[in-house]
């Protein structure tokens, strides 16, 4: 992705070294929370996996501006969010007829305090409705390319693409739906519900992808390809099989890699936000 000079966003709030402060002690060490942080990533539901509250966001001093993060993995965050807040601007008066809320993106260290309650980075990446922010160690990309294979910019930028999407479907209404709906249904009934959410977040990644390149030309050669191999990585059937051996569709909450590609190449080929109905093709 070509985003070297590139403008980046006044919506990331650098909390790194900050925030609630101190190391996460987990048994096991690092090794043994991996497959935690990637059966959570990419729209895990603080609603339901972390304490909800009300609180207000840690306004920890030195916070930096996106435009001003001085290190290239932040840099690359910030303009890959002022990327979606160009598109999602536009697409929203075009489709929607309506202002585009921009997010906060949140980049800590371990541990912080989001509206939804403790962000930790045993979580992965995600992304609170009730302060309207994305949550992200940045820790956890390593993870991602190291041990999972998911290497490349674009693999990190269609993390920050998909968590984007969650916020997408907050301001539509579309999260508030399902959660309501899920009261209603079993767990296994549930699940599919919250298969579908993030298959849409996949799907509004896509959306992204197309018309950033559409309207920018920044995507280079093996772009697609880089974000396709971390959706295959991070697919409920592969993460059960090499965490516990076999596979248990019911207690699938994000999709099979096979789902997850697909909903994110649609996007990616369509750039039509109608297209993205994932609750029909699932229920």
């Amino acid at each position: 992705m070509r985003w070297i000079g590139r403008q980046g966003s006044g919506n990331v709030q650098d909390r790194r070294g900050g925030g609630m402060g101190g190391r996460l002690a987990i048994g096991g060490g690092l090794g043994g929370i991996v497959i935690l942080i990637l059966s959570l990533l990419l729209g895990n539901n603080p609603l339901e996996s972390i304490n909800v509250g009300t609180q207000s966001r840690n306004e920890s001093p030195g916070q930096v501006p996106g435009n001003r993060l001085h290190d290239e993995q932040g840099q690359f965050v910030s303009v890959v969010l002022k990327e979606t807040e160009n598109v999602w601007n536009s697409l929203f008066q075009q489709e929607f007829g309506k202002d585009y809320q921009e997010p906060q993106l949140i980049l800590f260290t371990q541990l912080d305090r989001s509206g939804c309650g403790t962000a930790n980075a045993a979580m992965g990446p995600f992304y609170c409705p009730l302060d309207n922010s994305v949550y992200i160690d940045l820790s956890f990309y390593d993870e991602l390319s190291t041990r999972f294979g998911a290497s490349g910019d674009f693999a990190m930028a269609y993390v920050v693409a998909h968590e984007v999407g969650h916020h997408v479907q907050n301001l539509l209404g579309t999260s508030d739906k399902i959660h309501q709906a899920r009261q209603a249904l079993s767990e296994r009934e549930g699940n599919k519900l919250s298969v579908a959410l993030e298959l849409q977040a996949d799907f509004y990644a896509g959306v992204w992808a197309h018309h950033t390149q559409k309207k920018e030309n920044i995507l280079e050669e093996g772009d697609i390809e880089e974000a396709l191999r971390a959706a295959n990585a991070i697919g409920d059937d592969r993460l059960q099989k090499q965490s516990q051996g076999y596979v248990v569709p019911d207690a699938f909450t994000h999709g099979t890699s096979e789902q997850r590609m697909y909903w994110f190449k649609k996007g990616w080929e369509t750039g039509d936000v109608k297209e993205g109905n994932t609750f029909d093709e699932l229920l």
